[in-house]
């Protein structure tokens, strides 16, 4: 497919879930940033300050991008997991089979030594379905991880230093969706986490979004087109990231909920919530974050977040990098600082933010197809555009 045939048709879609009117308004600060941009990996920024190392990320639509409905082959095209170094000069590539996707490239450790870890499988609309991949790296095969009998989503593999996986499913079950404008007979997706043992493949837990959280606290309405992939299942949650806390209990981001979770690992008790329609925290100035992405701990009591600043396809303004910091005995949460792309990027979807060990942040913007490093007093240091946005991006040594 020429890359002209690409961009139109990416336009075209993105006509069709946000409005043609809306991709010709003026007021930018409302708009998506569209997922195109340069035909290849170009560099635009490297300035002194920047971290050492290679850059880890997935190109082409992949099955995390909620708006990759466009037609046979879109959500697979040019996709590929690739390493290039700092100057942009790509050396190592693995294309999937035809007919499969790839995403959330990075290096991980298991066992005690650097591994490539990535997922594959089939899917769109916002989630997938498939299995996770843990190689050398060179990348010959360990072994492949799915969540017990679930099959894997796109959004979460990450792997823990005592040899565990926490993994991402979205699995369709009966709900009804009366507080919401929907049947009382209708189907959901149920987003699972599951956390497992790598090595002997036994399930530790699986948590059930709709076991704890009622439909009703989406910040979604049912059938709503503004709000939804058309004919896609109801996806009242959305979870797009997992991790420990200092404590060993999880966090999850649940993009759809505008909410983050903490969550007991042993009885799987919510801890408190942040954000959301009854956030446990009291939020102080721009706290809230909207359809955010890839909440880690940036601290003991420290949230790092990418804030897409989108509530279902409604762009609210422009995307940051949200350090917030929490104070759990007073239940409430300040904004330490916010970090914006100079060039006022927003992206509808998908994105991180990876903290390195000389204090920068690296990552990237999601479907604003750029890649950005940031200096702890904020200033830009690297960017790189890609042809198409990318889910996440990661900075280390390699091999």
């Amino acid at each position: 497919m020429h890359r002209q045939t690409l961009v139109a048709r990416i336009a075209l879609l993105f006509a069709g879930v946000f409005g043609v009117s809306a991709l010709l308004a003026p007021d930018a600060t409302a708009l998506p940033t569209l997922p195109f941009g340069t035909p290849t990996y170009t560099v635009q920024v490297n300035r002194p300050g920047g971290a050492p190392g290679y850059t880890f990320y997935t190109s082409g639509l992949a099955a995390a991008v909620p708006f990759t409905v466009g037609g046979p082959g879109l959500d697979q095209f040019g996709q590929a997991n690739i390493i290039v170094d700092k100057s942009g000069k790509e050396v190592w590539r693995y294309v999937p089979p035809k007919g499969q996707s790839v995403s959330n490239f990075r290096t991980q450790v298991y066992q005690g030594r650097k591994v490539l870890t990535w997922w594959q499988g089939g899917g769109g609309g916002g989630h997938g379905e498939g299995v996770n991949y843990i190689t050398d790296t060179r990348g010959r095969l360990i072994t492949t991880v799915t969540p017990g009998r679930l099959k894997s989503d796109v959004h979460e593999f990450r792997l823990t230093p005592d040899g565990r996986a926490l993994i991402t499913s979205y699995v369709p079950i009966a709900a009804d969706l009366s507080s919401v404008g929907g049947p009382r007979n209708g189907t959901i997706l149920d987003c699972v986490a599951t956390v497992i043992d790598v090595a002997t493949k036994r399930v530790v837990l699986q948590w059930s979004s709709h076991a704890h959280i009622p439909v009703s606290e989406t910040a979604l309405r049912y059938g709503d087109p503004r709000n939804a992939v058309l004919g896609s299942t109801f996806d009242p949650y959305h979870m797009n990231s997992i991790v420990l806390d200092p404590s060993g209990n999880l966090l999850f981001s649940f993009r759809n909920l505008s909410a983050i979770y903490n969550v007991d690992i042993r009885s799987g008790k919510v801890n408190w919530l942040l954000g959301g329609k009854h956030s446990d925290l009291k939020l102080g100035a721009g706290v809230a974050t909207h359809g955010q992405h890839d909440a880690e701990y940036a601290g003991p009591n420290t949230i790092r977040v990418f804030d897409n600043n989108i509530t279902g396809t409604q762009q609210l303004g422009t995307s940051s990098i949200k350090w917030i910091r929490l104070d759990l005995q007073r239940r409430t949460a300040h904004l330490v600082r916010a970090q914006r792309h100079p060039a006022g990027l927003s992206a509808a979807a998908t994105g991180n933010a990876q903290g390195l060990s000389n204090g920068n942040t690296f990552g990237s913007w999601g479907t604003a197809p750029h890649i950005s490093e940031f200096s702890p007093s904020g200033h830009l240091v690297y960017d790189a555009t890609l042809p198409i946005g990318t889910y996440r991006a990661y900075l280390d040594t390699w091999p």
